[in-house]
Parts: C-alpha cells; structure tokens; sequence
C-alpha cells in the first residue's frame, strides 16, 4: 500500500495505491491520517481509484478516520470508487455515511460550499 499526498488549495488529497487490508495499509493510513490532523489539516479526500480491494480491517480503518477527522471538527471525504468498494460500503450501508465523488474537481468543490471551517 502506498500513500501519496497532494494539496488542492486547502484540501488534502491523498491518493491510495494498492490493497487496503490488514497488517498492509490499516496502519499506514491511520498514522498518515493521525498526522494531518495534528498539522491542523481536516479537509481530506481519500482517492481509492488505485485501490482494487479492501477488507474488513480496511473498511473498518475508513470508518476510523472518518470518525477521527469528524470529531476534529474536519471531514473527509471519499473519491473514484471502484465497483467492488461501492458495492462493499452499499451492503455494509456506509454509503449513507460517506460523501463519495466520481472527479476530483467536485470533491474539491464541495469543501468550498459547506460553511464549515
């Protein structure tokens, strides 16, 4: 699993490639996350394009971070789903919790239009 970080004004992309799973990116994203939020970042999209499976552990991590950067007072927000992660958080019901985009551009659009800092 790697994790490349990029900035779109104030926005934090972070671009995963690879198996989200246990023991192999649970871990990984959690302390990139961890670290963010302490540098005060809390505009965060995950872009899962490069991600072709997670598991549990990997759906459970999502749902950390999501809960961790929320109680911040961030958020986070989910990016190029493939149709094997749409279809795990559809039956999971995670959908309804996350907001997902297909382009960047509307992901990053969307930070601007809530009146949250």
């Amino acid at each position: 699993m790697q994790i490349e970080e990029r900035s779109a004004g104030d926005v934090t992309i972070l671009d995963l490639k690879g198996k989200l799973t246990l023991g192999e990116g649970d871990e990984l994203l959690k302390d990139k996350i961890n670290s963010l939020v302490m540098q005060g970042r809390k505009k965060l999209i995950l872009n899962l394009e490069g991600v072709p499976y997670i598991d549990s552990s990997g759906l459970g991590e999502i749902v950390r971070t999501y809960t961790t950067v929320s109680r911040e007072g961030g958020s986070l927000k989910l990016l190029s789903l493939t149709k094997r992660i749409t279809d795990l958080l559809s039956i999971t019901k995670l959908l309804t919790v996350f907001e997902t985009y297909d382009t960047e551009a509307d992901a990053v659009r969307s930070f601007s239009s809530t009146a949250k800092a």
